[in-house]
Parts: structure tokens; C-alpha cells; sequence
């Protein structure tokens, strides 16, 4: 088994998580620490086997957030986020798939929604993606105009 980098536990020692993160980054420059961690995790994963995901928490929070304030952030030219929503997209249908029956029915706490199982999630998650399709249908033929 490994050993625990960080001590604190996250829950019950929120607190001392944080300090134990902010000690680890250090006077180190968060952007060049964020911007090395994609090449090393390449690097030192490289040939290892793929291993399928699982649901671990019981009754985890959900947290909501502001979308607007989301939205209204610096973000990267349109083909990075496209890009790493690929990548995202391409994990998460990896969980979905590789989730087993019996776990589909596990719930979280969602902040604004209340009680909800992976399974709503996800339908969740897909109607989403359906209102962004047609979102984009409307935008391209107004373009195209």
C-alpha cells in the first residue's frame, strides 16, 4: 500500500488539508507547477495498464456554483477547451461504462437538488449536452445567414 502524501484528512480536517497542499506547492509558481503536471503525468504513466474507475464516496456533497461568474473567467482558445473537453468527455464515458449496475443507484447531496443518484447525474449530464446541440444548431444557422 502507499503511503499518504498529505495527512490531513480532507473532511474531517479541512483546515489542515490546506495547509499541507500550500506546503507541498510552496514559493513554487502555481501556473508553471499546473503547467508541468500534464507532461510528467505522461511521463511517468507511460505504458502502464488502463484500469477502470469506481463510485467511492457515500452521500458525497454536490456543491452548485454561480455559472454565470463561471463563465465570465479567462479561458483558453476555443481549440484548447475543445481539446479539453474531449479529454473530459472521454473520461467521464469511461466511468459511465465501465460503472457497474449495482452502483448506478448511489447518491450524492447536491447543494441545490437535493438527493441525487448517479444515474439522474448522468441523465443529467446528457440533457445538458443535448441543450448545448441544439444551442449550437441555432447559433450556426444564425452565423450562416
Amino acid at each position: 500500500m502507499e503511503e499518504r502524501i498529505i495527512a490531513a484528512d480532507p473532511v474531517a480536517d479541512p483546515q489542515g488539508y490546506r495547509c499541507e497542499l500550500l506546503a507541498l506547492l510552496g514559493d513554487d509558481d502555481p501556473a508553471q507547477v499546473l503547467a508541468t503536471t500534464l507532461a510528467e503525468l505522461r511521463e511517468r504513466t507511460g505504458g502502464l495498464p488502463d484500469t477502470g474507475a469506481i463510485l467511492a464516496q457515500d452521500r458525497p456533497q454536490l456543491p452548485a456554483y454561480d455559472q454565470d461568474a463561471w463563465a465570465a473567467l479567462a479561458r483558453p482558445p476555443f481549440a484548447e477547451l475543445l481539446a479539453s473537453f474531449a479529454a473530459l468527455r472521454t473520461a467521464n464515458l469511461a466511468l459511465i461504462r465501465d460503472t457497474p449496475a449495482a452502483l448506478w443507484e448511489r447518491v450524492g447531496l447536491h447543494e441545490e437538488r437535493g438527493p441525487t443518484s448517479f444515474r439522474v447525474a448522468t441523465d443529467e449530464i446528457a440533457g445538458h449536452a443535448r441543450a448545448h446541440q441544439l444551442q449550437l444548431e441555432q447559433t450556426v444557422v444564425a452565423v450562416r445567414r
